[in-house]
């Protein structure tokens, strides 16, 4: 199935279930696969971001998304499509990378290798290092990473 042209939101290469990386010490949580198979550079997936009301605490909220490079962060969004499903990894690994276009409120997420289908798609997501609802997922995600045991 392919979108409309003019659609603002297009995730038919996408679908979600459960994760690979969700187990009995985890618990069940869902994630986001390739429903075929994708090249390096093509465009995965395509969607909108809706701004949440000012005053909004995204620090204790792991659902929605950083909308701003502004630090400490005051701007946060909920996604469309499967965006808010696509879990995270360090820095380097990804598959995928999540452009933003925040003055336009949308984004695209790209292929940065080719993706199998049925493989899970992850991006680095940019408040890991310091989002508090993130604390515990980034000391999970640099557990063996020598320069995080520094900084903490």
């Amino acid at each position: 199935m392919t979108s409309h042209s003019e659609s603002k939101i297009d995730c038919s290469k996408v679908y979600v279930k459960q994760s690979s990386f969700s187990n009995v010490e985890t618990g069940e949580f869902d994630g986001s696969f390739a429903a075929v198979a994708i090249k390096e550079g093509d465009l995965i997936e395509k969607g909108v971001m809706r701004r949440l009301p000012e005053g909004f605490d995204g620090n204790t909220c792991p659902y929605i998304f950083t909308w701003s490079t502004e630090r400490p962060n005051k701007t946060w969004g909920m996604g469309s499509g499967c965006a808010p499903f696509y879990n995270t990894c360090k820095e380097g690994t990804a598959n995928t990378r999540m452009v933003r276009f925040f003055d336009e409120d949308r984004f695209e997420i790209y292929a940065t290798r080719d993706i199998e289908a049925d493989e899970e798609m992850l991006h680095t997501y940019i408040s890991l290092k310091w989002r508090t609802c993130f604390q515990e997922l980034n000391d999970i995600v640099h557990a063996d990473d020598s320069e995080h045991k520094s900084e903490a």
